[in-house]
């Protein structure tokens, strides 16, 4: 199984250029009312973003109707966290928590803001510093 979130955007194009300025991916279909991202030598898309209200879908019609993704994380585990940071500064993405270490994961992560104000996740690799401690249930 693999995941293939699609969000929706006020302007795919921009969308489609953040993203792949943020993480390092290309562009599969292209176009002002439907993308699909893929990374570098995957033939399969991993994300989608698709305009307001185009399409008739019901789901996706009213940009103001409510705040974007609310309860929605778009988490990245991205190979080149590093890279990624510094991507995100040159995009001037908003930064709601800056680069940090989880520590029940592990990891590193960096909570920020897109343009369509969906929160996005970096993070480095699950277990990236060491063993990763048990999750209290």
């Amino acid at each position: 199984m693999k995941m293939q979130t699609l969000i929706a955007v006020r302007d795919v194009a921009a969308s489609s250029a953040w993203y792949r300025a943020l993480l390092d991916c290309r562009s599969g279909h292209g176009g002002d009312h439907y993308e699909q991202l893929l990374a570098h030598g995957e033939d399969e898309f991993f994300m989608q973003l698709h305009a307001w209200g185009e399409h008739a879908h019901p789901n996706l019609g009213d940009p103001d109707a409510a705040v974007h993704g609310y309860g929605t994380v778009l988490w990245f585990r991205v190979d080149d966290f590093d890279a990624a940071l510094e991507r995100a500064m040159r995009l001037q993405a908003q930064v709601i928590e800056p680069a940090h270490v989880n520590p029940r994961a592990n990891h590193r992560e960096c909570w920020l803001r897109d343009p369509d104000g969906y929160v996005v996740v970096l993070a480095s690799r699950y277990g990236e510093l060491g063993d990763v401690r048990p999750h209290d249930t």
